[in-house]
């Protein structure tokens, strides 16, 4: 694995999830792996689970860590080639990618969509444009469509949780106050398709997701039906696609309960809205597994970065 900027760079996806649930057992057993090696954290957007995970899997591994919020802490960074920069933006990514690249071995990077220009953000320029400028492996940690360290942290929990060989999977849309990018469900959507889950998603009229990514995915229309006989189901909210980021309902009978969900594992990458996306009975039941899914966080990112640190081993 020479990057990891989507869960296309997956060589091996059920050796992947093995790899993460074996290091949880033994998470210093590759500590001479990142030793002398330094991975720098860049952040355009807030985090919690993602800045704290990647940074002790990085750690788990003998790695430094550097972080750096790009939004305060350094030049506004340009992107567009032949730009004139004689307005806000000081610094080209050309030479910020290229800079970055001799005091680092890793980059990871963050950086959410506008939700107001679909072809700028599927054009993912900021995270490809660090790809093409730097001259060290580029870690996606949450891109304008794509969070593919999250997704694999929920094939991890899966494959821990299930209790048969093919679960069936729900993936819920649910009510929020705010609009959500696609990053989250698209590539959950793609994960499951790449193991072996009986997968469906369910979201009211209008908010289908990009169809290239959901493929032949069954879309169910109807949230009760679509959760019968669910052993797992991850709620997600997402703005509209078609309607670029845009909030086309509020539909608060949409929220998950425990009548709604069953005997089925509640999944949530969170932060979660308590009562808005899912009801306290439901997250404070045991029924509920977001907190050892967060905990998985750490070791989808290990995995990741132990194979690029033995690809630039070898």
């Amino acid at each position: 694995m020479k990057h990891f900027l989507d869960l296309e760079d997956i060589n091996n996806i059920d050796t992947l999830i093995s790899e993460a649930i074996s290091l949880k057992s033994n998470p210093f057993s590759s500590k001479k792996l990142g030793e002398n090696k330094t991975i720098g954290l860049l952040f355009f957007n807030s985090s919690l689970r993602t800045r704290l995970s990647t940074q002790k899997a990085a750690q788990n591994l003998g790695m430094d860590v550097i972080t750096m919020n790009l939004n305060s802490d350094s030049w506004g960074l340009e992107f567009e080639d032949g730009s004139v920069m004689n307005a806000g933006t000081a610094e080209h990514i050309k030479e910020a990618a290229a800079v970055i690249s001799q005091y680092v071995d890793i980059i990871a990077l963050r950086a959410f969509p506008s939700l107001t220009d679909k072809v700028k953000d599927e054009e993912e320029q900021v995270i490809k444009s660090f790809q093409k400028y730097a001259s060290v492996p580029v870690v996606n940690m949450e891109s304008a469509t794509a969070h593919p360290l999250q997704a694999l942290t929920d094939a991890i929990t899966i494959t821990e949780f299930k209790q048969k060989k093919r679960p069936k999977v729900v993936l819920s849309w649910a009510p929020h106050p705010r609009a959500l990018p696609h990053a989250v469900p698209n590539s959950f959507a793609k994960m499951m398709q790449m193991i072996d889950v009986d997968f469906c998603i369910t979201h009211p009229e209008g908010y289908e997701l990009n169809p290239k990514i959901t493929g032949n995915a069954p879309i169910v229309y109807n949230q009760e039906e679509a959760l019968k006989n669910a052993d797992f189901v991850y709620a997600k909210n997402w703005s509209s696609y078609k309607d670029y980021g845009q909030i086309k309902c509020t539909d608060e009978s949409w929220m998950l309960t425990l009548d709604k969900i069953k005997t089925a594992k509640f999944m949530h990458c969170l932060p979660v809205r308590r009562n808005v996306v899912v009801a306290d009975e439901v997250l404070d039941s045991n029924q509920s597994i977001v907190i050892q899914q967060a905990n998985n966080r750490t070791y989808a990112a290990q995995a990741v970065l132990k194979e690029i640190l033995k690809n630039v081993a070898e």
